[in-house]
């Protein structure tokens, strides 16, 4: 029979040390994924929580995790997903995923349907919701993660990257080679606010060397390599840039296509940048200048933090994690 007592009784029945116990309920670094499991699901049998906060998360009895993206056709949330759904069945979890097309009722459909559910948990693309998603969310006293974005006031934690310091981080590398006449394509305005994110930094780099203008160009909905190649050529028509700047990667391989149909040569004639180094980078002739983007680290530190919130564990409600530029071969050397 196992024997009951908080923590002691847990830490007795897996055979582990208290400080072991504790660092599986958080749900950080130091304890084996097969261990961490078994350690939860003995805590969950006994009943028990780390702190009286957490007794109202823990009274769905349930061991599902609802999952909100915006599609699954993106690379970008394929890679965060995957790391998030194995750390999330490797504690005993299971997810169930939907996708809003990036519209703000959509979500806020899934997050009453998926509450009707009393799940363990909730997960969130991006930090901007329609109103009443914070409010139901809150009111529920359900764990929620928000990823890929941050923000000063999460509904609950998040774990995500500062897009417009990731612009920042791309555009001063870009103006430091002396390019002065950038443009940014993107899509419409306020259905990616991650992208007005990026270009926010990007004209904000190009600020500080005296260039005041960023021209934006709004892709129509299409194939995203499309939307980069029809992107390309309407900026180059319309403003004469010297480096243009993509949404992201593949927007930024059909920007590179268009240009070699056009006869211009990339970085001798115009500069080219994407964003989040997919792997459409290792098999382009040119390496592709960009920004790395830690999708699947944020997918397991958010998926740790997740269950930890889950079992109470009072942490850090906002987890910036870094970018990294890659400096690549498509805009002129330094």
């Amino acid at each position: 029979m196992i024997e009951k007592g908080g923590i002691h009784g847990v830490a007795r029945a897996a055979g582990v040390s208290l400080m072991t116990v504790s660092r599986a309920m958080r749900g950080v670094e130091g304890v084996s994924e097969g261990k961490r499991a078994e350690i939860l699901t003995i805590a969950r049998s006994l009943g028990y929580v780390p702190n009286n906060n957490a007794r109202a998360l823990s009274q769905s009895n349930s061991t599902l995790i609802g999952v909100s993206l915006p599609t699954l056709f993106n690379d970008v949330f394929a890679d965060i997903l995957a790391g998030m759904r194995g750390t999330i069945e490797a504690q005993g979890y299971s997810s169930v995923i939907d996708t809003t097309e990036y519209s703000a009722q959509a979500e806020r459909r899934w997050v009453e349907r998926v509450l009707s559910w009393r799940p363990a948990g909730v997960v969130l693309t991006g930090v901007q919701h329609d109103p009443e998603v914070r409010q139901l969310l809150r009111a529920a006293g359900v764990a929620t993660l928000e990823t890929w974005d941050i923000c000063d006031d999460p509904i609950d934690i998040c774990v995500g990257m500062d897009h417009r310091a990731a612009g920042l981080l791309l555009g001063r590398h870009i103006a430091r080679l002396g390019y002065r006449r950038p443009a940014f394509v993107g899509v419409e305005r306020g259905q990616d606010p991650r992208a007005e994110g990026r270009a926010r930094g990007i004209a904000q780099a190009f600020g500080e060397v005296g260039v005041d203008v960023l021209p934006v160009h709004a892709a129509p909905p299409d194939n995203t390599y499309r939307m980069g190649a029809d992107g390309f050529r309407a900026v180059l028509a319309a403003h004469a840039p010297d480096v243009v700047c993509f949404l992201s990667d593949p927007m930024a391989f059909g920007g590179m296509m268009a240009a070699a149909r056009m006869g211009l040569d990339v970085p001798g004639d115009i500069g080219i940048a994407g964003f989040n180094h997919l792997d459409l980078n290792t098999v382009l002739p040119l390496e592709l200048t960009t920004v790395r983007t830690p999708r699947r680290a944020m997918g397991v530190q958010g998926a740790r933090a997740l269950i930890a919130r889950i079992h109470g564990v009072v942490q850090e409600r906002v987890v910036a994690l870094p970018c990294e530029l890659v400096p690549g071969a498509t805009v002129r050397a330094q």
